[in-house]
């Protein structure tokens, strides 16, 4: 079976995750396309395998040359974030519709490639303080990073207008519901 696909995309501390792993949880017609990345395992929170593919850079890169990837990017010199296309079969084959946890550009591209058959959503917060304080709250970053993530969300916002779908994450439990109605309207079509 080829089922359709759901990309959920958004700047960094949205919420996107959240409303992703709500989905996983609660709707069982939906996979999670787990994607491959050239980045460190976060040890005690991160398993191979279950939150990303965690490749070595040459891997990568053979990957790219081989074309196994329905997209990829190169996010920071040296760090790459894509997405096989073997993970899209796994999903298909155990018979269910996949979604995906991606960056704007990411979402975008999958979008391109998969058209029609794919919905996809940017998630959105009420403003740019909000999504900040998020970030910060997060305590997982250094200054450094936080300017650099910081300014990629400000770039990544000016997209929400290419996505099918913008959904504002400002109640979490309303947006359960919200993200609920969209899938079912979309797998009813």
């Amino acid at each position: 079976m080829e089922g359709k696909l759901f990309i959920f995309s958004a700047p960094s501390g949205s919420g996107k995750t959240t409303i992703v792993q709500h989905l996983l949880k609660t709707d069982p017609r939906i996979g999670f396309s787990i994607s491959a990345c050239t980045r460190e395992m976060r040890e005690s929170k991160e398993a191979n395998g279950k939150d990303y593919y965690f490749l070595p850079v040459e891997e990568f890169e053979r990957r790219i040359e081989n074309d196994e990837f329905v997209e990829w990017e190169e996010v920071y010199p040296g760090r790459y974030y894509g997405t096989l296309r073997s993970e899209v079969q796994r999903i298909w084959d155990m018979g269910k519709h996949v979604i995906f946890d991606v960056d704007v550009k990411g979402g975008l591209s999958l979008k391109q490639q998969f058209g029609d058959k794919a919905l996809s959503i940017f998630v959105k917060v009420p403003s740019m303080e909000e999504l900040e304080k998020r970030l910060i709250a997060r305590n997982t970053e250094s200054e450094e990073s936080l300017k650099t993530r910081l300014e990629k969300m400000k770039y990544e916002a000016s997209f929400e207008d290419k996505f099918d779908v913008v959904l504002l994450n400002d109640q979490l439990e309303d947006t359960f519901k919200k993200t609920h109605m969209i899938v079912d309207v979309f797998l009813a079509k």
